[in-house]
Parts: structure tokens; sequence; C-alpha cells
């Protein structure tokens, strides 16, 4: 079985364009997130997903900058731009992970795949009832499934985002939701990026942790913010905006 990460990024996000190339310490914030995903000891290859629009060609040059494979599709019907993607790169599951989470700790995204292993599931993830972080999304399933996915819905929601429909009806996908031993106190924190304030928080947690370890954990993470609650205030007022 080949495990394919496929990272969902474009240039023309609604609410911060072009936040997937911002730097941080000198380097665009997506080669941050492809060099954690590429950290994750049961992903065969890192593949970025990203459109046919000209100001996704710097997505595509830094894909083959860091040596990781690069599919462009429709910039709107994003579910059929990773299953074509996961197509061409051979992906028998996929683990999809959207360009907004710079942070994602690669033993999530492990802990991640061995639970869709452990429970012979259609669908993992630890989003469906979220006791991680918001920016720790991780979600894990077979290509076939997606294949089937785009045969049975035409409903541009479901297109946009890849694994709605999959989620929606457990009557027909078996699901396995992961939780975390976090303290409820920090299930509602922001690490994914979606406004400015969001990015000064990630930047801020890269500045201080980075240098020190390339490969930091969420635990790290969240010893900072204890030790600098005041962090934690700079998005804490930032409402995700709605599938639905």
């Amino acid at each position: 079985m080949k495990i394919v990460a496929i990272i969902e990024a474009r240039m023309s996000s609604t609410r911060l364009p072009g936040k997937i190339m911002r730097p941080i310490l000198g380097r665009p914030m997506l080669g941050l997130l492809i060099e954690r995903v590429s950290a994750a000891d049961q992903v065969d290859q890192v593949v970025v997903a990203t459109t046919t629009n000209p100001a996704d060609d710097r997505i595509e040059t830094l894909a083959g900058t860091l040596g990781v494979g690069c599919y462009r599709g429709s910039e709107e019907d994003v579910l059929n731009r990773v299953l074509e993607a996961a197509h061409a790169f051979s992906a028998d599951l996929i683990v999809e992970v959207t360009g907004d989470c710079p942070l994602i700790d690669p033993a999530v995204i492990d802990t991640v795949i061995s639970a869709y292993h452990a429970h012979d599931c259609d669908y993992a993830s630890n989003i469906l009832r979220r006791t991680f972080p918001r920016g720790m999304d991780v979600q894990v399933f077979p290509t076939r499934v997606l294949g089937e996915v785009a045969d049975l819905t035409r409903d541009p929601v479901d297109h946009e985002h890849v694994s709605l429909y999959i989620y929606e009806h457990p009557e027909r996908f078996l699901l396995w939701n992961v939780e975390s031993s976090l303290d409820p106190s920090w299930w509602d924190l922001r690490l994914t990026v979606d406004t400015p304030e969001d990015f000064q928080l990630i930047e801020e947690i890269f500045t201080r942790l980075y240098p020190g370890k390339r490969l930091f954990s969420l635990q790290d993470v969240i010893l900072l913010l204890t030790k600098y609650p005041r962090l934690r205030e700079i998005n804490a007022h930032i409402d995700q905006k709605r599938v639905r």
C-alpha cells in the first residue's frame, strides 16, 4: 500500500491571499509545512496539489526545489484535484493535509494513519470530535473511497471540501476518530492560518522554537504557550469559517 500525503495549496485564499508563500524565518510557510509532513514515518511520498492558475507557478517551483511531487488541477473542484493527484502518483491511501496547517505534527500524522490500519475503516481523522487544536487536522482514506465519492455527489460544497461527503455519511462509510489526551482547555487553540492574526501567532511559534528544534512537537507548542500565555491571545478572537 502506497501512502501519499497530499497537501492542498493555492495562492488565492479568500481571507489571506498568498499566505502559503509568506516567509517565516526566511522560508515560505508552505516549505515549512512540507518539511514537517515529510518527517512522518508512515508517509511514502508527499505531493502538493495546486491549481492551473498561473499564480500557482511558484508553488510548483517550490515543490520541485524541495523534491516533492506536484499536481496541478482545478481551482474550484478540489476533490477532483486531489483524486487526480492520487492517481497521478499511484496512491493507495491518501493522507489529506491542507496548506493552512504549517505546525502539523508528524507524530499526529502517524497516529491517524495507524488508527486507519488498526480499525479497518474507510476514513480515519482527528476532526470528527475535536480534541486536537485546529491546525493539527489529518484525514486518511483510500483513493478508491474518494473515487466513489466523486461519482456519488455533484454538490459544489462537497467538491470544495474534499472529505466532507465521507464523514457526513456514516451510514455508508465506516469512520474512526482519533482523540488526544490533551486537557480540554487546549481543544479550541487555533494553530491554523486563515487571517493575519493567525499568521502572527504561527510566526511567533516558529521564531521561538524552530532555531533550536526544527521538528518541534505539538507538546513543545503547548509548553511554549503555557509559559507565554499572551501569545495565545493574538488570534483567540478569530472565528473559524463554516463549511456549510
